[in-house]
């Protein structure tokens, strides 16, 4: 038995070498395999093949946006369905309504990219991120808060703000150009989503308290926080360039995938610049919840069987953050380019300012929602602002600004899908 027992110590090591070199080949080519087997399904699909390794990354990675977005473009005419490596990661370009549908309609296909891990530590498991049953859960109470009818309680912060955007404007009408981005990108951070101090008494668990205490629109943090960044007056506050910092972060991490390691982005010392912007915006948040919930306790219709077990304070923050992130950046770079296209186009603005006068007339009076839904052809130009679609089979001359594309009897015409600027289906844009 000795001898047994030595001669087993003996090779055990090798055994177990054995074992896991063994196991880790098998492990590495049913890997391969697998994937292999979609490389093969997907080589079904037209589009570039690119480089070894790198796909076509270096026809893409370019300081002129305006370029890769018409390489992009020219990719996407080869067909309905296009592929495009980007290193060996493999995307596929959906540029037909048919095949859009297909997607955006499917109750599986649910999970966002592995890109969305980049803003984890900012907006952590909120709508845009989570998937899965927290998703269902967030979206299902999260959903009433942005009906339209709550839209008109908002009405005296949109009249306010937009008074102080014109009166600023007024001082730049000089005849000489100007960059208005980041008047609008200002006056938007006044117009964006946080937390709304009413109390409202809801069904719901997480609806208790996001929907009543800390009520989400994304269009007004000033009545949603129940305070205002005053951003229009000063653009120097932390929070304002917290939230500009963690964008430019953001895009720039984005399109350098050595840096979504998070060794390495630690490592080159970008970590340390993001944790302080981090900082600043979960502080805001976090202080705004914690007045909340003590103002709510101490109203008369508050009382502690209301509280909401299950939800912490980390969850709504992930909620409120993330509709920070999702509503300010995208809805300022619409109004930018519907400027700037109105602009290019002086027949159209012309259309417009001739709508705008017969609405309001001589009248200085605050608008209200009736007046913003006679606005019916500046509807149609926000819309034709938003079609990034170059299909010319749903949108004929595809290149050209024309918002009687989506006059009623135009807009009917064309495939459902055609035009989803806030995409559709179950992952809709709430």
């Amino acid at each position: 038995m000795a001898w047994l027992r030595e001669q087993m110590m003996l090779y055990l090591p090798n055994l177990v070498t054995y074992i896991s070199f063994t196991a880790f080949i098998v492990l590495s080519l049913t890997l391969f395999f697998k994937r292999q087997q979609k490389v093969w399904m997907m080589d079904k699909i037209p589009g570039p093949r690119g480089l070894p390794l790198l796909g076509s990354v270096l026809d893409l990675s370019m300081d002129d946006m305006c370029e890769a977005f018409a390489r992009i473009v020219k990719i996407c005419k080869i067909g309905p369905v296009t592929k495009l490596w980007i290193y060996i990661s493999l995307n596929c370009l959906l540029s037909g309504a048919e095949g859009v549908q297909s997607l955006l309609t499917s109750q599986e296909n649910l999970d966002k990219s592995a890109i969305y891990n980049l803003v984890h530590p900012w907006l952590g498991q909120g709508l845009l991120t989570s998937t899965g049953s927290r998703w269902q859960t967030h979206r299902k109470l999260l959903t009433p808060a942005f009906h339209f009818k709550i839209l008109e309680e908002f009405m005296g912060v949109f009249n306010s703000q937009g008074n102080k955007l014109v009166q600023k404007l007024h001082k730049k009408a000089d005849g000489q150009p100007f960059d208005i981005f980041s008047d609008i990108t200002l006056c938007d951070n006044n117009n964006v989503v946080v937390i709304k101090g009413e109390l409202r008494t809801l069904t719901h668990i997480l609806g208790r308290f996001v929907l009543g205490t800390i009520q989400y629109t994304c269009l007004s943090s000033e009545s949603a926080m129940g305070r205002s960044v005053n951003a229009q007056d000063s653009d120097q506050s932390d929070f304002i360039k917290a939230v500009f910092g963690m964008g430019r972060i953001f895009r720039y991490r984005k399109f350098r995938p050595w840096l979504h390691s998070d060794f390495m982005f630690w490592l080159l010392g970008y970590a340390k610049q993001m944790d302080a912007h981090l900082k600043v915006l979960h502080d805001m948040s976090y202080s705004t919840i914690k007045e909340r919930r003590k103002a709510r306790l101490n109203t008369n219709t508050a009382h502690h069987d209301q509280e909401t077990p299950g939800i912490t304070d980390e969850d709504i923050r992930q909620e409120v953050d993330t509709f920070l992130f999702a509503g300010h950046d995208t809805t300022a770079s619409a109004i930018n380019w519907a400027l700037y296209l109105l602009g290019h186009h002086p027949e159209i603005q012309a259309r417009v300012q001739e709508e705008l006068d017969g609405i309001f007339e001589d009248s200085d009076g605050p608008v209200t929602m009736a007046d913003l839904r006679e606005m019916k052809y500046l509807e149609n130009c926000i819309k034709e602002t938003l079609s990034l679609h170059r299909d010319p089979k749903q949108f004929p001359d595809p290149e050209k600004f024309d918002p009687d594309r989506f006059l009623p009897e135009n807009a009917r015409k064309r495939h459902p899908f055609a035009y989803v600027p806030f995409s559709a289906g179950p992952r809709n844009c709430i």
